[in-house]
């Protein structure tokens, strides 16, 4: 078996296992590697071994082989400090880093362990496929394709997409409605009860008592059953509602993508009903300050509040 570089979960398990008095042996087999690896990382060290230390050693001479590294302590700080704020490396290039290095080297750098981070803080897992509508059906007025072409172009303002995102199924009705401006692509969620088209009514009447009529244009909602209140939201705040086509999510790209982040703090076994408005706050803020590439890496938060100057 040949020498593979270990990563910081596989040194700190070395550390455990030692203190337990487990020979070279049985440390390799139980962690996956070969015997003459874990010796080698054990001489690394001086006196008794140290996952940290051992780290940090690695990271020192790698950066003394081959090519310089760029990576220098300030600049791991700031890394480390942006993907815990849940950024992607490309995100903290576009927005930080623009010309001093590719986002594909933080990327190389987590998989090497050069950073503290794991790769736990990549990416999301995508929604499974399949998930059909199973409630009774109502009849829709506007469709998707009778949008005001501004809106398809995201050229101005107070335009929406509006989705549901719910509990893990059988555990709890409580599910979050949640807002996507599409030009800022600023991100808003509110608690439901259920999802119910009175809940979903609550939450769009708490979106507008909040922003008012001028920050509200349209909403564009897929074919859910929720979304059955269309005609008391046209009659109480004047506001369309357009339907996408059943089973398109390609239409509906800004909410799949916000809620992909904002699933990041709540996976999807998480009981929506229990998550405390500190914590749906915490995480829309995260999300709304995380610069992004199709805005030329600015924040959405940053954009919304840019444009609603204009309105003023």
């Amino acid at each position: 078996m040949s020498y593979i570089h270990l990563t910081i979960e596989k040194r700190s398990q070395i550390e455990i296992l030692r203190k337990e008095r487990y020979s070279v042996r049985k440390i390799a087999s139980l962690i996956g590697v070969h015997h003459s690896t874990v010796a080698r990382e054990l001489n690394r060290v001086e006196g008794e071994y140290s996952a940290i230390k051992a780290q940090e050693l690695a990271i020192s001479e790698s950066a003394n082989k081959g090519r310089p590294t760029k990576l220098t302590p300030q600049l791991a700080a700031l890394i480390e400090s942006r993907l815990q704020q849940t950024w992607s490396p490309e995100e903290v290039v576009g927005a930080e880093l623009a010309g001093a290095l590719s986002f594909k080297t933080i990327y190389s750098w987590i998989h090497r362990s050069f950073l503290t981070v794991t790769e736990s803080v990549l990416g999301r897992k995508g929604k499974k496929p399949g998930t059909q509508e199973k409630r009774r059906r109502f009849t829709v007025k506007r469709t998707i394709k009778e949008r005001p072409q501004e809106v398809e172009d995201r050229e101005a303002l107070c335009h929406w997409k509006l989705d549901t995102m719910v509990s893990s199924k059988g555990q709890s009705k409580g599910c979050l409605a949640t807002f996507v401006e599409r030009k800022t692509r600023f991100y808003v969620a509110i608690k439901m009860n259920d999802r119910t088209k009175d809940s979903m009514f609550l939450a769009i009447s708490s979106l507008y008592n909040t922003l008012t009529s001028k920050l509200l244009k349209t909403f564009t909602v897929d074919r859910g059953k929720e979304f059955a209140c269309f005609e008391q939201v046209e009659t109480e705040f004047g506001i369309p509602m357009y339907f996408a086509d059943a089973y398109a999510a390609w239409q509906r790209g800004s909410n799949e993508n916000s809620n992909g982040l904002l699933r990041q703090f709540f996976p999807k076994k998480t009981d929506l009903a229990k998550v405390t408005l500190d914590k749906l706050t915490e995480a829309l803020m995260l999300i709304n300050n995380r610069p992004r590439k199709c805005l030329g890496f600015k924040t959405p938060f940053d954009m919304f509040k840019h444009e609603i100057r204009k309105l003023i």
